[in-house]
């Protein structure tokens, strides 16, 4: 069984982030990106939670993005 992984996505706005994780819960990025600009906006979390992802997580790998 192979172990999924997240990972900076291809369809990037700004870093990638959102849109990894949304490759990775099988959501549209749309709704990821809104959700990290309503909690940027309200509490300040969202910019913080999306400046550690952007560090943390990998860019995705060539042979995953083509197949």
């Amino acid at each position: 069984m192979e172990k999924k992984r997240i990972y900076k996505s291809n369809d990037r706005k700004i870093c990638g982030v959102c849109g990894g994780l949304a490759e990775f819960f099988g959501i549209d990025p749309t709704i990821v990106r809104l959700v990290y600009a309503i909690l940027a906006l309200t509490y300040g979390s969202g910019l913080l939670i999306y400046i550690i992802a952007a560090i943390i997580m990998d860019d995705k790998p060539d042979y995953i993005s083509r197949g």
